[in-house]
């Protein structure tokens, strides 16, 4: 990696997770037209969970998660067992590039959380005014009738609003909690507790046979949107530093925003076009002030990720809800990372 910009391998990873974690709402979208979404909850971590677990024991980083097991638990519920099925039934309603478009506003309900946990770092003018351009880019987004030619649906706005609180909050736990945990291990394990959790539920819930997209869907979903993606993110916080790694969380929504408009014929309405940029204009400002400040890489098996949106960011107590999987601790001690969601 050069001082100033990525190397090959970099901009590769880069591109690569860009892709990973902008595809998921797609792949709900088509998975919750035949799959009740618990048991796409279920399918998308057990499946994943399956194939990281000879990673995880292998490093010895499930073992050292199992002793936190409450913790890791905990931590799964919030940052995976909540959003998931969140998503997928508000999918049910909403199009997959507006869904993407909410989550990525996770920045700004962690500069909030960051405030009222005294960081008063928030308060620069920057950030104020990344808060406030964001929230009227979201409401512009969710506003009515008069700029949509149909209404949104609030309730399936407003849960897809809840999965970025909840994206926002999980970090504490693992900057918290789990700090010393290798990121492989807390990932694989919570994965493994929201699968059981989920899988009577689901049994419970699906009502239809699955389609053939259905079933594609979620195995893609498991394997290159969860396990695949986790293991790409690692390896771009190695080349760039966890700084710059999560600098991919600006593209996820312009890349669920083109995937809905061209697979499944979703409308670029004029609410999406006008919103979009102001709601990634406040993220930026909120979550970084508007600049990024270099930093010592940390070891990214010191890192702990998550799925679908996150910004960079700083330490933990500059930016809680941006540390992860989707925080950074001190350099050299476990993290949670930046978590991004999807």
């Amino acid at each position: 990696m050069s001082g100033a910009g990525f190397s090959r391998r970099g901009w590769l990873l880069f591109a690569a997770m860009c892709v990973l974690w902008g595809v998921p709402y797609l792949l709900i979208s088509v998975a919750v037209q035949s799959f009740s979404p618990p048991a796409v909850v279920a399918g998308r971590t057990l499946i994943a969970a399956l194939l990281l677990l000879p990673f995880a024991i292998r490093s010895g980083a499930l073992r050292a998660a199992w002793k936190l097991w409450p913790w890791v638990l905990a931590f799964g519920l919030v940052e995976m067992a909540g959003p998931f099925v969140l998503l997928g039934h508000a999918e049910e309603s909403l199009p997959s590039g507006l869904t993407g478009l909410l989550v990525a506003t996770v920045p700004l309900f962690a500069a909030l959380i960051a405030l009222g946990g005294g960081d008063r770092g928030v308060l620069a003018p920057a950030r104020l005014v990344g808060l406030l351009v964001g929230f009227v880019g979201v409401g512009v987004v969710v506003a009515g009738p008069g700029l949509f030619g149909g209404r949104v649906d609030l309730l399936s706005a407003g849960e897809v609003l809840l999965v970025a609180v909840l994206y926002a909050t999980a970090p504490f736990i693992v900057a918290r909690k789990l700090h010393d945990v290798p990121s492989l291990g807390t990932i694989t394990l919570a994965l493994l507790f929201v699968g059981i959790l989920y899988l009577p539920i689901a049994g419970v819930t699906q009502h239809e046979v699955p389609t053939a997209p259905s079933i594609v869907a979620l195995i893609a979903l498991a394997v290159v949107c969860t396990a695949v993606a986790f293991l790409a993110f690692f390896a771009l916080i190695k080349e760039v530093g966890p700084v710059r790694a999560p600098l991919f969380t600006y593209v996820n929504p312009i890349v669920a925003i083109v995937l809905g408009f061209l697979v499944l014929g979703e409308p670029l309405t004029p609410g999406l076009l006008l919103g979009f940029p102001l709601v990634i204009v406040g993220c930026w400002f909120a979550g970084t002030g508007g600049r990024l400040r270099a930093r010592t890489p940390i070891d990214p098996a010191a890192v702990a990720v998550t799925t679908e949106a996150v910004p960079p960011g700083g330490r933990p107590e500059e930016q809680p809800g941006l540390t992860r999987p989707g925080g950074s601790a001190s350099p050299g001690r476990s993290a949670a990372a930046r978590s991004p969601r999807r």
